[in-house]
Formats: structure tokens, C-alpha cells, sequence
């Protein structure tokens, strides 16, 4: 099964225009996480759903209540159409914002997409993105589950103190090989274990 990995990178929306295609569950969903990225976002939609009817009452989100036309895609940087099941539009989609120089991505559609979305495991600051390449994506959410458990409140903690102590090298400690070595002496030990435990329909078709 050939899959393209991709070039694995993080997209600061701050301040720059993100265009959500749809109005459900998936689109309010995406919606709110590029609203706590700081993306100004617009949904395209002839529907919403209370979610998002609030987010664009509230002028949280702008809302064009209609379905997409091309000229949608101006000023957008990144498209999430949320839209399932119609493979044609999805591909006409990537065309068009090809174009005119836009990154896209389509729900259930990998092969109509110029960018992947990751599941995202979250602890304070850190991010953990799980990939497999539009492969079996229900396998990273299984993965984000088990890594939300294991890193708790107590590593988001951890990871505060460790943004401290790096603050206060920099601070204290001109020497930039000393820094380092400082900050590695902090995470002497740390070390994130685990193993793998695989369903039983995968153990028994190994036995054959």
C-alpha cells in the first residue's frame, strides 16, 4: 500500500485567514481548534449546527450560509472541507486551490488533499501528532487516547518547569554549551515507556 508520509511540520495560523467547509460535528470541531490557534476563521455552509450557529452569533467566526463557490478561496491560506462522501468535489477542490496556492484538506478523502491532519495528543504545552498517513486512521485515534493517560497533569507540570529552567539559563548562563548541558542534566532519567498490546484478530492471523 503506498502512501505518501508527507514533510511533517506545525502551521502557526495566527491572524491568517482558514476557510472550514460544512457545519456539523467535524466542522465545529475544527472550527474551535483553530480559534484557540488564533485563526480567523470563515465557515461555508447553508447550515450550522448549535455550535457554530453560536460562534457566529457571538462574530467569533464568519459565516457564509450558502455552498462554496471558488472565489471563497481569496486570502484563505488552508481549506478543511468537512464535507463527506462527494469524492468528485473534493477533488475539484484540491484543483482549484491548487491554483491559486492554497493547502487543503478533505475529510476521508487523503488522495484529494495537500495536507494530512494528525490526531493530537495534548498535555499543557506539549503535542504529540500521531500520523499514518491517511493509512488506518482509526488506529492514531486509538493511539491519542492511550497517550492522553499517560501524559497527565503531572507531565504538563513537568513541561511547565522545564519552559522555567530553560527561561532561567538563559537568563543566568551566557555560555550556550552550558545551557544545554543544564537542560539535559534536568531530563537525566526521563524516559517514556510502554508497550504495545495487539488485538486478537491481528495475534491469530500471525499464527496462520
Amino acid at each position: 500500500m503506498a502512501a505518501n508520509p508527507g514533510f511533517p511540520l506545525v502551521l502557526d495560523v495566527k491572524s491568517w485567514t482558514v476557510l472550514v467547509i460544512g457545519g456539523d460535528e467535524e466542522a465545529s470541531d475544527k472550527t474551535q481548534r483553530l480559534l484557540e490557534s488564533g485563526a480567523r476563521v470563515t465557515v461555508v455552509s447553508p447550515t450550522l449546527n448549535e455550535t457554530l450557529r453560536g460562534l457566529a452569533a457571538s462574530a467569533k467566526v464568519i459565516h457564509r450560509g450558502r455552498h462554496f463557490r471558488d472565489s471563497d478561496l481569496e486570502h484563505a491560506i488552508l481549506v478543511l472541507n468537512t464535507l463527506r462522501g462527494d469524492r468528485d468535489f473534493a477533488r475539484a477542490l484540491l484543483a482549484k486551490a491548487k491554483e491559486k496556492g492554497v493547502l487543503v484538506w478533505s475529510v476521508d478523502f487523503p488522495e484529494a488533499s495537500s495536507v494530512t491532519m494528525p490526531a493530537v495528543a495534548a498535555s499543557g504545552h506539549a503535542r504529540v501528532a500521531i500520523s499514518t498517513s491517511g493509512v488506518a486512521p482509526a488506529l492514531s485515534g486509538f493511539m491519542k487516547e492511550d497517550l492522553e493517560r499517560i501524559l497527565d497533569p503531572e507531565f504538563a507540570a513537568f513541561v511547565d518547569w522545564l519552559g522555567e529552567l530553560r527561561e532561567q539559563a538563559k537568563a543566568n548562563e551566557p555560555d550556550a554549551e552550558k545551557r544545554r548541558a543544564l537542560l539535559r542534566e534536568a531530563l537525566d532519567g526521563f524516559r517514556l515507556l510502554g508497550k504495545v498490546q495487539y488485538p486478537k484478530v491481528w495475534l491469530e492471523r500471525k499464527k496462520t
